[in-house]
């Protein structure tokens, strides 16, 4: 159903791929929007168990895609230099596949926002309790989870000679 990557040489590990997707602190949406037309949107997001989380309101272009197909996609750039000399970038970069389903119910919206904030806004516990009791039951936020159904993360040549040179203890420029 998905594609094999092409420049598989260059592919990260399962494991490498969801660390990413962990300490990654945003990430680009992609849904199909209005007319098919893609729509990408970047936002916050936590990852968990193969899973991807985010809040949103409860109306809007995103919301609305989600309603309409379920199927999206999620990407996240880890690292991004420019190497004017050698006319390239050391790049890293996650895209994750999946079906987004929308959360309306309290208690896991209370729960995908308590993660949400630990992540965002751990030392300021008090604020995130006043903030979730007055948002959740308001109804004006959805989150949505994305169960990934395909992970895959690519590197540019330079970081994995970069990574090779690191073990052989050869200085970096």
């Amino acid at each position: 159903m998905f594609r094999k990557m092409r420049r598989f040489k260059q592919m990260l590990s399962q494991e490498e791929c969801e660390q990413i997707l962990t300490d990654a602190t945003h990430g680009v949406l992609g849904v199909i929007g209005d007319d098919g037309y893609p729509y990408t949107v970047p936002l916050s997001h936590v990852y968990r168990d193969g899973k991807i989380y985010f809040h949103c309101a409860w109306e809007g272009h995103k919301i609305d895609a989600i309603r309409e197909n379920e199927k999206v996609s999620f990407c996240v750039v880890a690292q991004d230099r420019v190497m004017a000399k050698e006319r390239t970038t050391a790049y890293i970069s996650v895209i994750a596949f999946g079906k987004a389903r929308i959360i309306e119910d309290e208690a896991g919206l209370r729960q995908i926002s308590w993660w949400i904030a630990d992540k965002f806004s751990r030392d300021y516990p008090d604020l995130c309790r006043e903030e979730i009791e007055e948002v959740v039951p308001s109804g004006r936020m959805y989150c949505v989870e994305i169960t990934v159904e395909h992970l895959t993360g690519k590197a540019g040549n330079e970081v994995f000679r970069e990574r090779r040179e690191a073990q052989k203890g050869i200085p970096q420029e």
